[in-house]
């Protein structure tokens, strides 16, 4: 999935490392020129573990049936929610509940792992 014509965000839901092969994320992180970069690493049962490297903002949006992890690997990366913003460093991390609005914004460029469910659609619920 890559909906550039309604978000600048280049997604990836490819699962790129099969079961029993190592997960290695520093040449992806290397390689990535895009400004927001989301990258489907693994499956574990019914969710994925997903890279992320970005800067700027993600738009408003909400999740109705999933929960969204994101931890923080490198920079700085905020989750604004409704009335409050998060401010994650790095080795910290945040859950944010199914149907809560949400926006997540990166100052600088940084890098996060997000865990998800395989169904959930990464730019939200209409």
């Amino acid at each position: 999935m890559s909906d550039t014509q309604s978000y600048p965000y280049t997604t990836h839901l490819n699962v790129l490392f099969p079961a029993l092969s190592v997960v290695d994320v520093p040449p992806l992180v290397e390689a990535c020129t895009d400004r927001w970069y989301n990258q489907t690493l693994c499956k574990v049962n019914d969710s994925v573990v997903r890279l992320g490297v970005m800067q700027g903002e993600y738009h408003w949006h909400k999740h109705d049936a999933d929960d969204e992890f994101f931890f923080v690997l490198e920079g700085h990366f905020i989750i604004d929610l409704e009335g409050r913003s998060i401010d994650l460093q790095p080795q910290q991390g945040f859950v944010v509940p199914k149907g809560v609005v949400h926006r997540t914004r990166a100052p600088d460029r940084a890098v996060i792992l997000m865990i998800e469910t395989a169904a959930i659609v990464p730019t939200g619920d209409d």
